[in-house]
């Protein structure tokens, strides 16, 4: 099914943001958002991601509302940008991205059995609060997808631990792609039905839960679980 932004007629405003990498991840995608009373309806395409591996996705609102400088120096990999080292661009998680009946609010910023697994078509409506819904029509809303190979093993881990739980490889939190939604006019007629999401691998052997999100001075994080597979024997 090709890709299409929610239909402009149907909103109040509509928002379109165009992902670019960060990390070096070789991530890139396109959202669409459409923002009628306290519904957003939005939809999200993403390639380049890490196959079979689970992916936070969310809106994020605060900081300066921005995607950070993709050349900064991190606290990560080599200098990766980890999570908490951007939140002064794009804020914390005011909506995540989950895939239906999944809660959308905050708390389920990391419930990684109904984020989308490797690269993803997803599309979905969520009732947010007044502020949020005036916040992201304002162009206030930045998309952030999470989990990078760095090391190019084919699944998180590594020795740099998350900065959200030390227990967690930073591989599994760290910002994969970034971006910044903005009014715009020119909104694609149609649109894909709401909820999708790719679910193939859950079994991966990275990331299996994640829990509740970090707060610090009004930033929430992200955290992961992993769960490893035995070799069948």
């Amino acid at each position: 099914m090709a890709f299409a932004g929610p239909a402009a007629a149907e909103h109040e405003q509509d928002l379109m943001a165009e992902l670019t990498q960060l990390n070096d991840s070789g991530a890139s995608g396109t959202a669409y958002a459409g923002v009628s009373g306290t519904e957003v309806t939005i939809s999200l395409e993403t390639s380049g991601l890490l196959a079979d591996a689970p992916h936070a996705q969310h809106i994020h609102i605060g900081g300066t509302n921005s995607c950070p400088d993709p050349n900064m120096e991190g606290t990560g990999f080599e200098g990766a940008i980890r999570t908490l080292d951007a939140a002064d661009s794009y804020g914390g998680v005011q909506v995540s991205l989950t895939k239906e009946p999944g809660e959308t609010g905050p708390d389920a910023a990391l419930d990684v059995a109904n984020f989308p697994t490797g690269d993803a078509t997803y599309s979905r409506t969520i009732e947010v609060s007044q502020e949020v819904a005036d916040q992201i029509a304002a162009g206030d809303g930045v998309v952030v997808v999470h989990g990078v190979d760095h090391d190019g093993d084919g699944e998180y881990g590594g020795d740099i631990e998350s900065d959200l739980d030390p227990s967690l490889p930073s591989e599994a939190t760290d910002p994969a792609a970034c971006g910044e939604l903005n009014p715009t006019m020119d909104m694609p007629a149609g649109g894909v039905a709401t909820g999708g999401g790719s679910t193939a691998g859950m079994e991966y052997a990275g990331v299996a839960a994640f829990g509740a999100l970090a707060l610090g001075a009004g930033v929430v994080g992200i955290a992961a679980t992993r769960r490893r597979e035995n070799a069948s024997s």
